[in-house]
């Protein structure tokens, strides 16, 4: 067993109470997935832009209608209603008009006059055609992206100032909504295929045209010869719920008003939409308010000449009484009888009549006819009162108050309704309904998509997509980055630490293509940041190796690709420029490769020494650097670990620690073979290299434990190619220990 060597302190600083949130550890990680978080962000906004270019446009047109409080120049009407239930609620009536410019009958009406349910748009390249025509302002029609001629497939497509107009489409019952296509040609001409592309009829713009069922007029056809068009009909009912969807209606804050918007992609037919929705209520609100008083005109012309009947036969019946008693005269008191009795019976005619006029509009559930038949019955108690007090009165009394009574509300009710029928006669004529449009129908402008918003949030999403995708790698990453957790989880110190060195990777890419046939970092760049780390390994390892029983240094690592050879290579060239006496031994006999860093030949090496076919001065290999010698792996042997079992190498060891001041074994991977473990319990010292990144704590807990198993003390590790960027924000200050160098040229 090889004397302990004495660890020297370890060169990491452990924060006590460190903060569960570290901005600099924040910083760090946004630096070191800098291009992550560009991408991404970059990816997302450029998506959101192509939406933006790709979206269909929505407009928005908006226009003022006012619902007048009552009906102005039907005063015989409202007369007639006067005694009817009390007016409805103002917001009632406003809700029933936002209903009724929403219903089916005054949208099938606009749907049936503009044609709605005939559908003609041209047809535009996938996902940027649409957008790049709408960027297309002039008259004449935009030139296509490509070159027609050579890309015929293009044809079909239009490019901008394309326009159609359909001014009728009729198509059998089974293909509503089935979408034609109608490809223009030369000289106004065009052809429809059916959705199977079979040709359903031709026909020339300005004349109707027939064909298997089918039967179109086009009035407007603007096209390059090919283009295509998709031409549809629909049913009425899926136009009229397309404009209910797009039709908002709402009133304004105690106030008769209505704000009607209609959206929707067409800015040139979307203001004439709206505009004929409100002229479409207003026509039907003229319409119902006229047939309302010519109901009640009718009405009253066909009661008319029964109230004169009744008139004149109370009249005679009044006279001819008062001519075969004489002169009768009434008291006062029977006189009040009369008047109250009279309007009484004027009051229930009145009821009576608006009773039956209201039959014909309201059904017997609606709140009026409550009402009515309630003040029908109170006159009706109140009648019968008086009933009662004249059945009091003399015989003569009684029958000149009942003739007289009948003679006045016969009179009284006549004239009235006689005058009413001549004010609805006149009103009808000039009836003008209870709506008018304030503000026309103007479309305010696009209202969706939004780009500025669309761009903003597409970034904003971009960057938190950048996050959450960093969040989940750090949570997932069980990879060791930072040398706390190996001195903190596994007990044993960290000799040094490496940077990420941008000229090694360069030179280790230059002899990997075999553009160059040696070099070292230490020789190559001495003053990059990695050497300057390992100058301070070589000052560790002085110290440590002070009291050791053999100057032999074991540099291996839990795995490949780690860096141990750079390590053990710049090392002991670092080791010879400071004076020493050095030989490095590759000692990784299946895979070793120090020989090309210095342009040597790998054949006369370890496995020629041990097996006897080279002696000691035939294997030491010179080199460039003054005092550094190395020993190759020779040729590769079948049974490598076998050969370094043999005592040969024990004695070739020992032989070298005697003649030089170091001894740098590069081994294997330790959890690959068991060459490490082999070699280790020759050697003076042991340090394991652990790249940042790279493994996880176990596997490197592994490694010292199957060393420790075969009885190979490791005395500490070497954390190679760390990033600085990370650690300098993590740190603050104490980050300047990886960059501090001399100044070139200073």
């Amino acid at each position: 067993m090889p004397a302990p060597v004495n660890p020297p302190p370890s060169p990491a600083i452990v924060e006590e109470n460190e903060p569960a949130f570290n901005l600099g550890d924040l910083i760090a990680t946004l630096l070191e997935y800098k291009w992550l978080v560009l991408i991404v962000t970059s990816l997302v906004s450029m998506a959101g832009a192509l939406a933006v270019f790709t979206a269909t446009p929505i407009y928005q047109a908006n226009a003022t209608l006012q619902i007048e409080g009552g009906q102005k120049g039907v005063s015989a009407l409202a007369e007639l209603q006067s005694m009817a239930a009390p007016a409805l609620d103002s917001d009632f009536s406003i809700n029933t008009q936002i209903h009724i410019l929403k219903s089916r009958m005054l949208l099938g009406r606009v749907v049936d006059k503009l044609k709605l349910d005939i559908l003609a748009s041209p047809v535009y390249l996938p996902f940027v055609g649409a957008g790049l025509a709408r960027r297309h302002a002039g008259a004449d029609l935009a030139q296509p992206l490509f070159d027609l001629t050579k890309y015929a497939w293009l044809t079909k497509y239009a490019w901008g100032g394309e326009a159609i107009k359909v001014e009728s489409l009729a198509v059998p019952g089974s293909q509503l909504g089935q979408s034609f296509t109608l490809v223009a040609g030369e000289n106004d001409r065009y052809q429809l295929l059916g959705s199977d592309n079979t040709p359903v009829l031709q026909g020339r713009v300005g004349e109707q045209a027939h064909g298997k069922g089918v039967s179109l007029f086009v009035s407007q056809l603007t096209a390059r010869p090919g283009t295509h068009f998709n031409v549809s009909r629909i049913s009425q009912e899926d136009a009229i719920f397309s404009l209910q969807e797009r039709l908002a209606v709402q009133q304004r804050r105690y106030s008769a008003v209505l704000d009607a918007t209609l959206t929707g992609p067409d800015i040139a037919t979307l203001s004439r939409v709206l505009e004929e929705i409100l002229n479409a209520y207003v026509i039907q609100n003229v319409e119902y308010h006229s047939a309302e008083a010519e109901n009640t005109l009718n009405f009253l012309e066909t009661q008319l000449p029964v109230l004169k009947t009744q008139m004149d036969a109370a009249t005679t019946a009044y006279n001819s009484y008062r001519l075969s008693r004489g002169s009768v005269d009434l008291n006062i008191e029977t006189q009040s009888l009369l008047a109250s009795l009279v309007d009484v019976e004027k009051d229930l005619v009145k009821l009576q009549e608006q009773r039956d006029e209201f039959t014909q509009r309201f059904t017997p559930g609606h709140p009026s006819f409550h009402s009515l038949d309630s003040q029908i019955e109170r006159l009706k108690a109140r009648k019968s009162q008086l009933d009662t007090q004249i059945s009091e009165l003399p015989a003569i009394q009684q029958t000149i108050l009942r003739l007289q009574q009948d003679v006045e509300v016969n009179s009284t009710l006549y004239t009235k309704l006689l005058n009413a029928a001549q004010q609805l006669r006149v009103s009808t004529a000039g009836q003008v309904g209870d709506a008018r449009i304030i503000d026309e129908a103007l479309v305010s402008g696009q209202i969706a998509p939004k780009p500025t918003l669309m761009l903003g949030v597409s970034l904003v999403l971009g960057l938190v997509s950048s996050f959450v995708i960093i969040w989940l790698h750090c949570s997932l990453r069980v990879m060791v980055e930072d040398p706390e957790k190996i001195e903190g989880q596994l007990g044993l110190p960290v000799y040094a630490t490496i940077p990420h060195s941008k000229a090694e990777a360069s030179l280790s890419r230059t002899l990997k293509s075999g553009k160059a046939n040696s070099g070292l970092l230490s020789t190559c760049m001495p003053d990059d940041d990695a050497v300057e780390s390992l100058r301070g390994l070589r000052t560790t390892l002085h110290f440590a190796l002070l009291d050791a029983a053999k100057s032999s240094v074991l540099i291996t690592g839990s795995s490949q690709g780690i860096g141990k050879s750079f390590i053990s290579t710049n090392l002991a060239a670092l080791l010879a420029q400071s004076g020493k006496r050095v030989v490095i031994i590759d000692a990784d006999l299946r895979k070793g490769h120090i020989h090309r860093g210095f342009s040597l030949q790998r054949e006369g090496g370890v496995s020629e020494y041990i097996s006897g076919t080279a002696g000691l001065q035939d294997i030491v290999k010179g080199t460039a650097i003054p005092g550094l010698v190395v020993v190759t792996t020779g040729q590769r042997p079948p049974n490598p670990s076998e050969l370094l079992m043999h005592h040969r190498f024990e004695e070739l060891l020992e032989k070298l620690e005697a003649e030089y001041d170091y001894v740098i074994i590069d081994a294997p991977p330790v959890l690959a073979v068991s060459d490490a473990a082999i070699v280790g319990r020759l050697t003076g010292a042991t340090l394991m290299v652990a790249r940042a990144g790279m493994h996880p704590l176990r596997e490197l807990e592994q490694a010292v434990k199957r060393l420790n198993q075969a009885g190979v003390e490791v005395q500490g590790f070497v954390f190679n190619d760390m990033n600085t960027t990370r650690q300098r924000y993590r740190y603050g200050y104490k980050g300047y220990v990886y960059q501090y160098a001399y100044k070139k040229n200073a």
